[in-house]
């Protein structure tokens, strides 16, 4: 379990780390002012946090079976 916690910890870390990479291009491709890319970024971090947080509810549930 402590395995599986620790990968998954790393997996997340991953995964926001390159969403906040895309976002940023986003940001700057589609020239978004500073006010609003905080208001994107803070969306895009809480959705992604919000299914990081789910699948990992999912991969305990499913092993705890």
């Amino acid at each position: 379990m402590l395995l599986m916690n620790a990968i998954f910890a790393a997996f997340a870390l991953i995964v926001l780390f390159y969403i906040n990479v895309l976002t940023h291009a986003l940001c700057l491709k589609k020239q978004i002012a500073d006010v609003h890319s905080v208001r994107v970024f803070r969306f895009i971090n809480v959705c992604t946090t919000i299914l990081l947080i789910s699948s990992y509810v999912e991969v305990v549930y499913r092993t705890m079976k």
